[in-house]
């Protein structure tokens, strides 16, 4: 799911520090009860509750801090700790199991409770099957060929128990981190086509042909943001936190949920989480020491990062906060449209995805924009933290290091002139030392990047990009936006529609693994996947991720993540790393690379 440049603290991201496992680190007396405020992304608020997400609102903003609160996946991922793994304990099913040929799965539910008194069972489990079935292409965890197209068929064997069965033998470790995560089981009281109807009435649950008119209806639910905190729709949870109040300014308040069957159960009494239009006031507001509970030092309220630490030598936010270093298990950057009718024939070409790569400084935007907070990133698997994926090859580093030079004569070499600035095409065609097919003569090397706005490290990161690649004959105009304009833009189109006038759009924090927890890159690579948000499309991708999902070799997963490395679907870009403040008051906090939320961990200290 897209990410933003600076996370929210709730959202737990990352999952590395100095310590063993980036906490809070208070030492007060825990009691039950009481209020913590949460600090949200500068210019990133929730606005989608329906678990049941487009591309356009499949954020951390939506799913981590909002829709997973009240409404628990059929597994959990990051709980409390640092790591990016399954978390039996805090799932609502239990682990799956598999027949001898690895075809048929038999998942079984714990014995939940919705707050209606309703049990959790198999029934809901069928019933958001069937919505990803009528719906794959509303769902941004659609994968053409994968997920839903590979669950054969599907049952309620029992109340309690669903059996899956897949049209071939698949990595069962991919299966529960890339599949069977992207279900959360849905109450019959949304099974309804009017909000007057009863539970069930829709239809969803016994017949797939009667599940558009329910999507569409908890579409229209979900986009009136006014009712979040009243609907009777909403308001049937599972998770252990329901909904009090919502802004759509950002502004919202979550309480315990009293009917929840997991553990551990809430100690507060209540979350509010704040909204900031810009890093810079949240950190105003957190120097003040009363008003944040969880909050972020943007980076450049950071002193430059030490030699060999995670962390500033001195705490800028006070002594009233411990600090965190966090890692997210993510990858940056940002989509360009090969879809769009004017420069998505540029864009297809593999000569100008490396120039735009080679003139945008990462090493660079690391140490000034992010003061030593982040990492150099340029393929499908993040350095940090330390894994088991990073290839050999990316371990030596990007193949496509910062250079403008070599940048301009890739262009100059396939037919491009630099006049008046800005390189055009003047050998269109297909040759060696041609601009490409589809490329006209007189097209120009001239993009429209949109970015986030709100944070200062990516205005100057942008604006740093835009003057290097200046000198490549390269002109980007850039345009800073909100978040949820940039990412509700840069999504999936074809030629002819009037959605795909967008060329480029950086939200500015790439995507976190999740739902789809290994990095195997089919909802982000694939032909056709929900996510792919610039319609990149390969053959040759498709084969290697393709094996991704039924091969446990390493070396399989190394050819897919060495390939996207050198074709660049997407441009990447620096990497940051949060930098957490928790009060000193507040304790059971921890940052998890997933960016999965946990507040039912937290209490107040005294």
């Amino acid at each position: 799911m897209t990410a933003a440049v600076a996370v929210t603290l709730a959202a737990c991201s990352g999952g590395h520090s100095t310590s063993t496992q980036p906490q809070s680190q208070t030492s007060g007396k825990a009691v039950n009860g009481g209020t913590v405020n949460v600090a949200e992304a500068a210019s990133v608020t929730p606005n989608w509750i329906f678990p049941f997400s487009p591309i356009a609102n499949f954020s951390v903003a939506n799913i981590s801090d909002l829709q997973q609160l009240l409404y628990r996946p059929l597994y959990w991922f990051g709980g409390h700790n640092d790591q990016p793994t399954n978390d039996p304990g805090l799932s609502v099913a239990r682990q799956p199991t598999y027949s001898t040929d690895g075809k048929t799965v038999t998942i079984k539910i714990k014995p939940w409770k919705w707050s209606n008194g309703e049990a959790v069972n198999a029934k809901d489990v069928v019933f958001w099957l069937n919505m990803s079935k009528a719906e794959a292409a509303q769902w941004a965890g659609t994968v053409p060929g994968a997920y839903p197209d590979n669950i054969k068929s599907y049952k309620a064997t029992s109340a309690d128990t669903v059996q899956l069965t897949m049209d071939k033998k698949y990595s069962s470790n991919w299966l529960l981190y890339n599949e069977f995560s992207q279900i959360t089981p849905m109450p019959m009281a949304w099974d309804v086509t009017s909000a007057s109807a009863a539970a069930g009435s829709g239809g969803c649950l016994t017949s797939v042909s009667k599940c558009p008119a329910v999507w569409k209806f908890l579409t229209a639910q979900s986009k009136d943001q006014s009712t979040y905190a009243t609907s009777k729709i909403w308001g049937v949870v599972d998770g252990p936190w329901k909904l009090k109040s919502y802004n759509s300014d950002g502004h919202y308040s979550i309480v315990p949920n009293t009917a929840y069957s997991g553990s551990p159960k809430p100690k507060l009494d209540q979350v509010n989480f704040l909204p900031f239009t810009t890093d810079t006031a949240e950190f105003n507001v957190l120097k003040s020491g009363n008003q944040i509970d969880l909050g972020y030092v943007p980076p450049q309220d950071l002193p430059t990062k030490p030699a060999g630490s995670d962390l500033p030598k001195n705490n800028p936010a006070g002594s009233n906060y411990d600090l965190a270093a966090a890692y997210r298990w993510s990858i940056n950057y940002f989509p360009i449209n090969f879809n769009n009718p004017t420069v998505g024939p540029t864009f297809k070409q593999l000569y100008v995805r490396q120039a735009l790569e080679q003139t945008l400084d990462q090493p660079v935007d690391v140490q000034k924009a992010l003061r030593g907070y982040g990492l150099v990133n340029f393929g499908p698997v993040p350095a940090k933290p330390v894994n088991k994926w990073m290839s050999p090859a990316a371990k030596q580093g990007t193949p496509y290091p910062f250079d403008v030079n070599k940048a301009k004569q890739l262009l100059t070499s396939h037919g491009w002139t630099e006049t008046n600035g800005v390189m055009t095409c003047t050998k269109p065609g297909s040759g060696s030392n041609q601009c490409g097919p589809d490329v006209k003569s007189g097209a120009k090397m001239e993009f429209n990047l949109d970015y986030a706005s709100g944070t200062p490290s990516l205005d100057q990161e942008m604006q740093q990009y835009k003057s290097d690649a200046s000198k490549a004959g390269i002109v980007l105009n850039v345009t800073s936006k909100p978040f949820d304009s940039v990412t509700g833009e840069s999504v999936p189109c074809t030629a002819s529609q009037k959605i795909c006038k967008w060329e480029m759009g950086n939200w500015g924090g790439g995507w976190i693994y999740a739902p789809d927890y290994l990095p195997t890159g089919e909802s982000l690579f694939a032909t056709g996947a929900g996510s792919n948000s610039g319609s990149y499309s390969d053959a040759k991708m498709d084969k290697l991720i393709n094996t991704t999902l039924t091969s446990s070799d390493m070396n399989a997963f190394y050819a897919f993540e060495d390939y996207t490395a050198q074709q660049l679907p997407v441009i990447f870009q620096a990497n940051v790393y949060d930098v957490f403040a928790t009060s000193t008051k507040v304790g059971g906090v921890n940052y998890n690379p997933l960016q999965t939320l946990v507040p039912e961990y937290w209490y107040r200290t005294k």
